[in-house]
């Protein structure tokens, strides 16, 4: 009877053991967590974050329950030790993400981590004229997200002893690794059910017949091909992605084509439809000064031949005029000073991740906008960096980003309860930069009515046209000199018809290259060009000396190649669906580039070629005009990329306000 007790008893507490594990099954470590020490290992690879601050050591053994508080600290050291050979995959949009770079090619690369070298903005002086802790320190071989297969490479440090960053390598494609329900669940699920309620956008005169010759003359000569070839094609192009990706195993998001489809003319029409306003709680005088902006916006007087502004570019040049002057005279800007390095005030100004760094490098150094009194305040600005915040908290191998989002929510909560200015407007008069591909995700929900600078604009993922600004993607190779090889060689000696070259992310590269890489002369499609300083130069002459640049999408709808089409004055076909082109509330991007639907990539050469010669000429022209607008500088000039970035979000904020 005893031993029946005992054998019962045991039997009773195995199972309980078990239903409470069951608990923890989605997360893949249930079970494993019966092994010694409660360490989870990761397809036979080991890897464990030691986190050391002045007043506690933790060692964190399930990546799942770390607590975003203990990571906060100022004084952290992080730590990774890591066995030889470790892997690397990164979560993005609900799938993982395996990194690397086509910086080392010579390109800008579509994936983001941080750079062979990049540089971080600290303190001290960039040039004459600049501001306090204006410092640029270089950082050699560091990035975070990218594969580790050296011992002797595990980590390097700043010049001035700041971060602590991982030397790396390129990862190795195809990396198998544990899922998450929150982390694998589809952005698309929790945004676009009330996409079409919560837009709120700025009243908007359509683009002009003339500028959108370009999108309807490609869609005549698509209709016009022979019905049974494009049958074919089409039902070849839906086919490419089942046979390159027929292993069977379940794909990541980032590598499968979106559910729904948004072109750029239903955008245009949800831009012209949707003029919903939010009303503060508490009106303010600066919210009344909005209010009287916004009439004389809506009343601007008609532009006719300005000397600085290029009217082809533009949806409605006068009001644009407008909004920038009172912008100009009127937009008060308070900078949150809360929050601690390097998540807060220390921008990255090279690399992929250029752009929320020279904006926050600007931002916090202008003293036209500025103002100290947040009372005197229209917009209020949260300096994080979206880079940083992934590099500081992200616990490799956890795939798993809710303590990411948990930071911010937690800083959100701060300034709410010490300032009276977020619980006002419920944020909507606060506004964030970022270019990581995770900042939807970590503005979600806590940051959901604040104006959102996004490099990843994707409508499917939560983006909000009329409200959001799409921030173009600058790769910036030399922090010190971010004009260098600006410009391109005349459109008469621009010989190649179209050109591309990069990485296979995401699974529309593939596609591109299965249709035209070694296909046609004139269609110069590569894939990774060889390291080097000789293939970097190849590919910016490349650049320089084409018609037009192929920008198709990498694992997130956005790419650099956009910027840097313009950069080079090569004329863009931007090939990404559910992609908001940048200042999308103000330019007119039927005057200056293509915009190709994923499906028509088997006609890329007959759309090419179906365009006139003297409308390229206006497309290229269009381009060169653009170009001062996607241009930063380390003392910023009108109407350049940091003004125009600032005017979209005031502009925005502008039709967003209502009193009565």
């Amino acid at each position: 009877m005893e031993k029946r007790r005992w054998v019962f008893m045991v039997g009773v507490v195995a199972v309980t053991y078990l239903l409470f594990q069951s608990l923890l099954l989605p997360y893949e470590n249930a079970l494993l967590s019966l092994l010694p020490d409660g360490e989870i290992p990761v397809r036979a690879e080991s890897s464990f974050l030691a986190v050391h601050s002045a007043a506690k050591s933790v060692m964190v053994r399930n990546p799942l329950t770390v607590n975003a508080s203990e990571l906060s600290n100022d004084s952290m050291v992080v730590e990774v030790v890591r066995t030889e050979g470790v892997g690397r995959a990164i979560e993005n949009g609900g799938g993982l993400k395996g990194e690397d770079s086509d910086a080392e090619n010579g390109f800008a690369s579509d994936e983001k981590g941080l750079d062979n070298d990049f540089e971080l903005f600290v303190g001290g002086n960039l040039n004459s004229g600049s501001p306090p802790y204006e410092n640029v320190v270089h950082m050699n071989d560091s990035s975070a997200l990218e594969i580790v297969k050296n011992e002797e490479n595990s980590s390097v440090l700043d010049e001035s002893g700041g971060v602590s960053l991982e030397q790396t390598v390129k990862p190795n494609n195809g990396v198998s690794v544990g899922k998450n329900p929150e982390e694998n669940t589809s952005l698309k699920s929790e945004n676009s059910k009330d996409a079409d309620t919560t837009i709120i956008s700025p009243p908007l005169a359509l683009p002009r017949t003339a500028s959108s010759i370009t999108i309807t003359h490609i869609e005549n000569v698509v209709s016009n091909a022979s019905s049974s070839a494009l049958q074919r094609e089409g039902a070849t192009l839906k086919n490419d992605y089942v046979l390159m990706n027929s292993t069977g195993k379940k794909e990541m998001r980032c590598n499968m084509p979106p559910k729904s489809i948004t072109s750029l003319y239903e955008m245009n029409r949800i831009l012209a439809r949707h003029r919903r306003s939010m009303r503060p709680r508490r009106s303010s005088v600066r919210d009344q000064e909005i209010v009287a902006v916004k009439s004389h916006i809506e009343h601007a007087p008609v532009v006719i031949n300005d000397p600085e502004l290029y009217a082809p570019l533009f949806r409605n040049v006068s009001m644009f005029k407008k909004s920038y002057e009172l912008m100009e005279r009127t937009l008060k800007v308070y900078v949150y000073r809360d929050g601690s390095k390097p998540i807060f005030h220390q921008p990255i100004l090279k690399g992929l991740y250029a752009s929320e760094g020279w904006f926050m490098k600007l931002m916090e150094g202008n003293r036209r906008f500025v103002v100290k009194d947040p009372r005197k305040a229209h917009l209020f600005y949260i300096p994080f960096s979206s880079r940083m915040l992934e590099y500081t908290l992200y616990v490799r191998n956890s795939h798993n980003r809710t303590n990411l989002r948990q930071y911010l929510k937690d800083y959100s909560e701060k300034i709410a309860a010490k300032y009276p200015y977020w619980n006002r407007t419920g944020g909507a008069d606060h506004f964030l930069v970022a270019c990581h591909d995770w900042a939807p995700y970590e503005t979600r929900h806590h940051m959901e009515h604040c104006i959102k600078a996004l490099c990843n604009a994707d409508v499917t993922a939560g983006f909000k046209i009329g409200r959001d600004v799409s921030l173009p993607e600058t790769y910036v190779r030399a922090a010190r000199n971010p004009l260098r090889d600006l410009g391109g060689k005349p459109p008469s000696q621009r010989h190649i018809l179209a050109f591309y070259a990069g990485n296979m992310h995401g699974y529309l590269r593939p596609i591109l290259l299965k249709h035209w890489k070694d296909k046609d002369p004139d269609m110069r499609i590569f894939g990774p060009m060889p390291p080097g300083v000789a293939s970097k130069m190849n590919y910016i002459q490349h650049m320089k000396s084409s018609k037009y640049c192929i920008c198709p999408k990498g694992y997130e709808v956005n790419s650099p190649r956009v910027v840097e089409a313009i950069f080079y004055e090569c004329v863009p076909v931007i090939i990404s669906d559910n992609f908001v082109p940048p200042f999308f509330e103000v330019l007119d991007w039927g005057a200056f580039s293509l915009i190709v639907a994923e499906k028509d990539i088997p006609n890329l050469k007959d759309i090419l070629l179906s365009i006139p010669k003297e409308k390229y000429l206006e497309l290229q022209l269009g381009v060169r005009k653009l170009q001062k607008h996607f241009l930063w500088h380390a003392k910023p000039l009108k109407y350049d990329l940091f003004h125009m970035t600032l005017h979209s979000i005031w502009y925005n904020r502008v039709f967003q306000i209502k009193l009565r």
